[in-house]
């Protein structure tokens, strides 16, 4: 199946979820998280969710995160299309982008090589890792700026596609992959 084909596939069967489901499986995603070796970190990279795509709704593990005291980088893209990450407080004010993305709009910079994890938001993953998003190259392109340490994390509503998702050069593979029900360690 093609990388559009999948997007597709994915697309429809996220926007068939109802609110209850989604906010069922977002919580159970979240709690899943705390069983992956993670926690010593400091320095985690979150996105906000897109409701209208019916994204998993990170605000479970928002709260997870401030739980354990850890510091919130929310991503934000630049005019360039590049994604620069702002540390969230309390003071953070946030603005839905032309994309429907919320965005930081004031804050300290964190630098990409300062993260330690990364929430990945995806619509399909196979079991070596690979992902399919939406198809900017947005996430690929932060990803290679980061330490190579990072921990990189896909969030999916979805089991992992059991034929291998076709990649490309520039095609960075997740370390985990967290659904409702399990994690994929690649």
């Amino acid at each position: 199946m093609s990388k559009q084909a999948l997007r597709e596939k994915y697309t429809v069967l996220r926007t068939a979820l109802n609110i209850a489901e989604r906010q069922n499986k977002s919580e159970a995603i979240a709690n899943q998280l705390l069983r992956l070796p993670i926690w010593s970190a400091t320095y985690y990279s979150l996105f906000l969710s897109i409701e209208k795509k019916n994204e998993i709704d990170t605000e479970f593990i928002l709260a997870l995160l401030q739980g354990h005291d850890k510091e919130i980088c929310v991503p934000k893209m630049t005019q360039t299309k590049d994604m620069e990450h702002i540390l969230l407080t309390d003071n953070t004010l946030l603005k839905i982008s032309p994309w429907g993305i919320p965005e930081p709009q004031n804050g300290l910079k964190v630098p990409n090589t300062e993260i330690e994890v990364v929430f990945i938001p995806l619509l399909a993953f196979d079991l070596k890792g690979n992902r399919i998003g939406y198809g900017k190259g947005v996430y690929d392109s932060f990803l290679k700026k980061c330490n190579p340490n990072t921990l990189k994390i896909g969030l999916s509503f979805f089991k992992a596609e059991t034929r291998l998702i076709l990649t490309e050069y520039h095609d960075i593979p997740l370390d985990y992959c967290v659904t409702p029900e399990l994690v994929y360690s690649f």
